[in-house]
C-alpha cells in the first residue's frame, strides 16, 4: 500500500533567466511500513522535498498525496490539523519546549488535538526508547542524544501515517547518531512506522530500507536494501 506520493512535483523560485528549479518534476512513491532515506547534496532540493511532503510549503505544481489526502486540496486550517494527525516531524534542532518536562513534550500534540493518550503505548514507546526513567526531566538536563530520543517518541505519539526527519542526527556525534538511526530501524520494524529521512550521511541511509538520490531537483536513482538500482 502506497502511504505517499508525489506526482510532477515542481518548486520554483524567481522566473525568466533567474528561476531556480528547487525541485523539477519529482515522482515519487513510498509504501507503507518502509524506512526510505533520501540522500543529496547542500543545494541538491532534499530539504525542499521534505517541506513539500509534509506539506510545509505549497509545490509551484504537481501534487502531495500523504495517506490517500492530497495536501494542495487543504485550507491552510484543514492542513494544520492533518500534519498535526497524519505526519509526524523530526528536526535536527529537537524543537522541544522547554518549560514542560519530556512526557508533556510526548503527549503536546494529542493533547492540542483534545484526545485522550494512549498510556499504554506511551509507555511502551518511552520504555523502547530508553526515557522511563526521564519522563519528569526538562529539556535542558538531558543530552543531545536524550533530547532526540524524546522527539521520536513525540512524532509516534500520535501515531501518524508517516513519519518525516530532516537530518536527525545533525547536531550528533556519529556515534550517537549511528545510535538515533538505529532507534529508528526499531520503531519502523517494531511499530511498522512509514519514515522518509534526509540525510547527507551515506553510512546512515545504508541503515534503510530504500536510498533515494537527489541531485539539481531531480530524482537521480532509488537504491534498494540488497542494492539492487530502481528506475
Amino acid at each position: 500500500m502506497t502511504i505517499l506520493q508525489t506526482k510532477g512535483l515542481k518548486k520554483y523560485y524567481g522566473n525568466g533567466e533567474t528561476i531556480v528549479k528547487a525541485l523539477d518534476g519529482i515522482e515519487l512513491s513510498i509504501e507503507k511500513g518502509s524506512f526510505v532515506a533520501i540522500v543529496g547534496t547542500s543545494g541538491s532540493g532534499k530539504s525542499t522535498l521534505l517541506h513539500m511532503l509534509g506539506g510545509l510549503d505549497r509545490p509551484t505544481e504537481g501534487s502531495v498525496i500523504v495517506d490517500g489526502k492530497e495536501l494542495a486540496k487543504l485550507n491552510e486550517d484543514e492542513l494544520t490539523i492533518f500534519r498535526r494527525r497524519k505526519i509526524g516531524f523530526i528536526f535536527q534542532n529537537y524543537n522541544l519546549v522547554p518549560i514542560l518536562n519530556v512526557y508533556e513534550n510526548i503527549v503536546l500534540p494529542i493533547e492540542l488535538d483534545g484526545n485522550p493518550v494512549d498510556e499504554a503505548y506511551v509507555k511502551e514507546l518511552t520504555d523502547t526508547l530508553g526515557l522511563s526513567g526521564k519522563l519528569d526531566s526538562l529539556p535542558n538536563n538531558l543530552s543531545g542524544g536524550q533530547q532526540q530520543r524524546v522527539a521520536i517518541a513525540r512524532a509516534l505519539a500520535a501515531k501518524p501515517a508517516i513519519i518525516l526527519a530532516d537530518e536527525p542526527t545533525g547536531n550528533l556525534d556519529s556515534r550517537t547518531g549511528l545510535d538515533v538511526i538505529g532507534l529508528l530501524k526499531v520503531m519502523n520494524q517494531k511499530f511498522k512506522q512509514s519514515i522518509v529521512m534526509i540525510t547527507h550521511n551515506e553510512e546512515m541511509a545504508q541503515m534503510t530500507d530504500r536510498i533515494i538520490r537527489i541531485e539539481d531537483g531531480k530524482i537521480t536513482a532509488g537504491v534498494s536494501a540488497v542494492g539492487r538500482r530502481e528506475r
